[in-house]
């Protein structure tokens, strides 16, 4: 059965195809939730409140191919709202291999304290090519934003990082 034949019977009250449909994306949700909160059980805290809420308002979603971007976006929105709510700073994500490389960044906890200054628009778009690894037309997709002003974000966040270090003498 197809994501959209799954979602289409979930619409219909098969309870089955939702459990499958989110089930297929938990490592993914998992992944997401902890990059946000930082800890464990306020990640599955927040999955678990995506899921009702995707529960509930599973009839509303018009185009069923969509299913996995709509429900991260809501898990995404659920995750801010809990930051906002507890108004912690915390480093946002452990540092990917990928981006080391391409930042050229020893000390993982100053970036973390970096990403932490971002604008929300740069962090999300640094939080989901490197540690979610997605694509640029994913995460357009994902934040229903033209492609280039996802590269534009994307840029201006990794310019962003960058002078922080050159301010602190570090050099990337």
């Amino acid at each position: 059965m197809t994501t959209e034949q799954q979602v289409l019977a979930a619409q219909s009250g098969d309870h089955e195809a939702f459990y499958i449909l989110v089930s297929a994306q938990k490592k993914r949700l998992y992944s997401i939730a902890f990059a946000y909160l930082k800890n464990e059980s306020d990640a599955l805290e927040a999955i678990q409140e995506a899921t009702c809420r995707a529960y509930i308002k599973l009839s509303k979603l018009r185009e069923p191919r969509y299913f996995q971007t709509w429900f991260i976006r809501i898990l995404i929105r659920l995750c801010i709202d809990e930051q906002k709510r507890k108004k912690v700073t915390r480093p946002l994500f452990q540092l990917t291999e990928q981006l080391a490389v391409e930042l050229e960044l020893v000390d993982k906890i100053h970036l973390d304290m970096a990403i932490d200054q971002l604008a929300p628009k740069l962090r999300h778009v640094i939080i989901l090519k490197y540690y979610e690894d997605m694509t640029l037309s994913e995460i357009a997709n994902l934040l229903e934003k033209p492609e280039g002003t996802v590269k534009t974000w994307l840029h201006k966040a990794l310019n962003q990082l960058r002078d922080l270090f050159r301010k602190e003498g570090e050099y990337v």
